[in-house]
Parts: structure tokens; C-alpha cells; sequence
């Protein structure tokens, strides 16, 4: 259960400290949920925790924001707007899923079939007073991480946590 915004800025942060530091191919995170359930949230808190400096902002206008962190790109893209699939095609956001690098996707379902699988799917949900997360592994190194974050989390002591 995430009781407030520090909790999921605590999630997205834990979730940074799993990830390998330079991902080929881009390591691919699903962020989904009801508008304002804190998928932007979480990216701060992970974006933060690897040292961002700069504003993390909505990419819901303009698609995608790109962070560039210790040689590393972290690509957040928001597909909220789209109305049809093949505005990723045109959008020529292909691109972010080649090289190295992190690929933080809010609102997948808007851009598949076009958009390369996640290793994790990071689902977040209004319940009673805050939020749940539930994440799950789809790849095999996706595996790897949930793993990593499992324990993170417990050593953190985090004991409602659904993943």
C-alpha cells in the first residue's frame, strides 16, 4: 500500500536500485492506471534516486521527455493522447526502444501492437485512502529485477507490498 506520495516516490526509487546501469536493449517499464494514480509520481522517485537534477514533468503533452543521467537515457513516454495505435509509428518514437537505456511508458495499451514488450508492468491503483502497486516480471530479466526489488523492499521493510 502506498499511503502517499512519499511512499511511491519510495517505490520509484527502490525501483532504480534494481536496475542494471547501462540496459541494451533499453530496459522497457509499463506504467499503468487511472489518471492521477502516480505513475509520474513513481518516475520521480526513480528518476531522483539515480540523481536527476532537472524537473521531472508529465510527458502527457508532448509525448515523451527525455532524461540524460550519467550517459544513461532514461525515455518517458506517455501515450494518454494518442486515439490511434500508429501515432507511435508517426511519432517516430521507435527510436527510444534501440540502444541502451531505460523506456518508462505511461498509458502502453494506447500504442500496442507497435511497442516492444515490457520486462516489468508496474500497475498502480486508487484503494481506500492511497494507492496499490502490484508489479510483474515479463521477461526473463524482468524476473531478475522483481527479484532484487522483492528484497529491497523487504529490507526496506516494506511488508504489504504486491509483486
Amino acid at each position: 500500500m502506498l499511503a502517499d506520495v512519499e511512499a511511491t516516490v519510495a517505490l520509484g526509487a527502490a525501483l532504480a536500485s534494481v536496475l542494471p546501469p547501462q540496459p541494451a536493449p533499453p530496459a522497457v517499464i509499463y506504467l499503468e492506471g487511472d489518471l492521477g494514480a502516480g505513475k509520474t509520481t513513481l518516475v520521480t522517485g526513480l528518476l531522483r534516486k539515480i540523481n536527476a537534477s532537472e524537473p521531472v514533468k508529465s510527458p502527457t503533452y508532448t509525448l515523451l521527455e527525455v532524461h540524460v543521467i550519467s550517459g544513461l537515457h532514461f525515455y518517458h513516454l506517455d501515450f494518454y493522447r494518442f486515439s490511434k495505435p500508429e501515432e507511435f509509428l508517426d511519432a517516430g518514437l521507435d527510436d527510444c526502444f534501440s540502444g541502451a537505456g531505460v523506456c518508462l511508458v505511461e498509458w502502453p495499451e494506447k500504442a500496442r501492437p507497435y511497442l516492444p514488450g515490457a520486462d516489468l508492468v508496474v500497475r498502480l491503483a486508487y484503494e481506500g485512502g492511497g494507492r496499490r502497486a502490484r508489479i510483474e516480471a515479463v521477461s526473463e530479466r524482468g524476473w531478475t529485477w522483481l527479484s532484487a526489488l522483492k528484497a529491497r523492499l523487504d529490507a526496506l521493510g516494506w511488508r504489504d507490498c504486491s509483486a
